[in-house]
This record gives C-alpha cells, structure tokens and sequence, in this order.
C-alpha cells in the first residue's frame, strides 16, 4: 500500500490517523510518510522511498537505526524475557550509568515516558516542598499532563489558562506561566509568588518552539531565586539530555555558571535509545520523599522494562566513548553553517543554532529568543521548503516548531546532499 492508501486506512481507526498529532502534516500540509524501516540515517517509507533522516524519533536515534551493539543488547534481552514487574539488574546498572554522567543526581526513578518523567518530578518536588505553585515557561513542552498544558495568564497576579480541552480551569490555578529568557518577568513572579512556589520547571535548550537557548543571564538568576525562595529548579532535559553532549544541558550551563546545578532533572528519548524509556532524579535528600521510602505515590507496570533498559544501556555505552560527541558535533556544524551559507546565497533571512547533536533554524534574520518571536516565523514559506527538501529525500520535521537531530551514522556525503537539496528547494 501507498503513504496516501494506508493513511485513509489509519483516519478509520485512529483519531487523525496518527498516534501522535505532529506527526498528521497538519502544519505543513499533504499526506504523513508511514515509515517501514530505518538503517543507518536513512528511513524508508511504505513505497520504498529513502530519506536522510533529521528527526531520529525526535531525538532518541544518536547512532543511527539499527546500530549493530544495540541491536544485539536488545535481542539477548529480547530472548530473556520481555517484563517481569519484579527487579533486574539491568536496571541498576542503567541507573549507575545515568548517575555517573549526571553529577547533580544522587538517585534516579526509571519510568516509560517523558510525560510520566516530568509530571513525576513536579509531585516530588511538590511533596518535599509542602507548596502547590510552580512556573513554568511559553513554549516549553514538557509532556501532556493536565497541569503543564497551560498557557500565560493576562498578568502575573494571574494564573495559567488551559490549552487543551479536557483540563479543568482549576488544574491549572497553580501553574504560573512566563516567558522565557525574561529576568525581569522571572523576578516579579518570584516576588509575588515566592513563598509558595514549588518549583519552576524548564527546558534548558526549549526543542518544541524550534531551538531557542536558555541565555547564562537567564538560568543564573533562575537558580539564584530558587535557592533564595527555596523553590526546586527542576531541569527538563527530555530531549537535551546526552544529546547535547555527554554531560547533557546542565554540564554545559555548568561551564558557563560557577557552581550551577538543578535541584531535579528528568530525561529520556537517548537514555532508551528509542524504546520507551525516561527518568527523574535529584539528590538523596529529595528522592528519600518518593514511594516506597516516602509520601510521593509513584509506580508504573513497565518502569525499568528489561528491553528497554537494554537498549539505553547499549546506546550509553557507544556515545560515551572517547571523541564520540566532538565527531558529532563537527557534523551538525558542518551541517548548520552549510544551511546558513547556502540561505544565504540565495537571499533568504535564516538563522541557526546547534549543539552536540541538536539544531534548530529559523527563516528570519536572529535567532528568536521567546515564542512570541519563533511566532512570528513565515509559516508558508517554511512549509515549501519543508516540502522541497522531502520531495529531495530529505526528512525533516513537520513542522515550523521542533528541532533537528543529526546521528553519528550520518555521513559527509549525507549532509552534502542536504545542502544541494537546500539550494534547490531555497530557490
């Protein structure tokens, strides 16, 4: 069957035809590419199309598809056993793993998603603090749980407003929301709301309004008021997390701001290496409140899966090699400065960020700072060149608001036909 047939298949069946809303073509028009397999940097659609692929899973994907050391962790676990909902070692050992690259945390909760991760980590922090109130910031995404679904109020003395049917009003009373990388706003709720907030909950690199940065000035008072009001700062390393670099969003923070380090941080996408995997962690003195040690009621079936920590740990394991990241890195620059020239060339306003193996470009002349900026971005001239760079092989998101991921499996020759395919579909 064709993308076109098995899509009308899936509209009968699934709500939109897809198991996840960006992945509709919504924003940017025409039919979803229902992927059969994936190798290397390539994926393959129901007609047997190839495409350099930019999304990875939307992060996860740091080796390639199919990499040799972790399909062959994930088939001897496979044979093991699939769940057992008791503990295994494996799970330990992907938790040493996590700890020994995350100085900042002393314990770490596996669990199966990113959502799960980060609505956990707002309960403990909750819990330890005895306070209801957290911030958190426009276009940051930070799963789809009921209270983080939440748009800025009219003014700070107000509260948050849902973006989604579904969420009561009053779930989002405790949800302050600002914008990012604003010191001035950032003081102001913290002098109104200090006392009661919980924590402040925020991407250190936001990916879901395209690749805007937390700037030092911005994180620095961040954790300054935190520790001052004795609110949690709680580091939503999702998508960031190993993807970045080795010591993930906060090491790179840690350069730049003496002393800096979250209070909690959640990660996943690379720590499963593509299976359903995600964690929270902080110190001992906070994590001591979580079930079964503590008042935090968290469980989950699946957490820890056998599989799935098989698979993390193997991908761990390989990007934790010596010049792994500088290798990645060297080819996501080459990657964004080659866009950047080619734009360029052809007269059209771009700009472009990067890091580790994440980037992010905008069709306008800086790089935005905030949402209501990435807002402001030409919508119908992104979408013709998101469709250009498909019909070249080209497999970016679908969408004007997500960032790229480039994996060690993509090559020179990969890249140098992204950009001729840039030059063409820039045109």
């Amino acid at each position: 069957m064709n993308n076109e047939q098995l899509f009308e298949r899936a509209q009968a069946v699934i709500p939109g035809g897809v198991n996840s809303p960006v992945r509709a073509f919504r924003a940017v028009g025409g039919t979803p590419r229902f992927i059969a397999r994936g190798e290397g940097a390539y994926i393959y659609d129901a007609e047997g199309k190839r495409y350099v692929d930019y999304i990875g899973s939307w992060g996860p994907m740091i080796l390639g598809h199919g990499h040799p050391a972790v399909l062959e962790a994930v088939q001897a676990a496979a044979r093991e056993g699939f769940s057992f909902g008791a503990p295994t070692e494996r799970e330990v050992e992907l938790a040493e793993e996590i700890l020994k690259l995350v100085p900042s945390m002393e314990q770490v909760r596996l669990v199966s998603s990113g959502t799960e991760a980060t609505m956990s980590a707002i309960r403990l922090a909750r819990g330890a603090t005895g306070r209801s109130k957290f911030i958190k910031f426009e276009g940051c995404y930070h799963g789809h749980t009921d209270a983080l679904l939440v748009k800025a109020g009219s003014g700070l003395a107000t509260f948050g407003h849902p973006t989604s049917a579904g969420v009561p009003a009053e779930t989002a009373q405790h949800t302050i929301v600002l914008e990012y990388n604003n010191v001035a706003q950032l003081e102001e709720a913290f002098a109104l709301h200090g006392a009661e907030l919980a924590c402040v909950i925020v991407e250190p690199i936001a990916g879901n309004m395209n690749f805007v940065r937390a700037s030092v000035p911005f994180m620095t008072k961040l954790r300054e008021l935190c520790s001052q009001h004795g609110a949690l700062l709680v580091l939503d390393e999702v998508m960031t997390g190993f993807r970045v670099g080795l010591a993930s969003a906060q090491g790179h923070y840690a350069k730049l701001i003496p002393g800096f380090k979250p209070d909690v941080s959640v990660f996943g996408k690379v720590i499963g290496g593509g299976m359903p995997l995600a964690a929270f962690g902080a110190s001992r003195e906070i994590m001591k409140f979580l079930a079964p040690l503590g008042p935090v009621y968290q469980a989950g079936t699946l957490s820890g899966n056998p599989v799935a920590t098989a698979c993390g740990l193997a991908t761990l394991r390989e990007i934790s090699k010596p010049g792994f990241f500088e290798a990645l890195s060297a080819k996501t620059r080459t990657l964004v400065d080659g866009l950047a020239a080619v734009a360029h060339d052809n007269g059209v306003p771009f700009s472009v960020d990067c890091e580790g193996g994440m980037f992010g470009f905008f069709l306008m002349p800086e790089l935005p700072q905030n949402y209501t900026t990435v807002m402001t971005t030409d919508k119908e001239r992104f979408n013709r060149f998101f469709h250009g760079m498909l019909d070249a092989g080209i497999y970016l998101a679908p969408a004007l608001y997500e960032a790229g991921f480039v994996s060690a499996a993509h090559s020179e020759a990969d890249i140098a036909a992204t950009l001729e395919a840039a030059r063409t579909a820039l045109k």
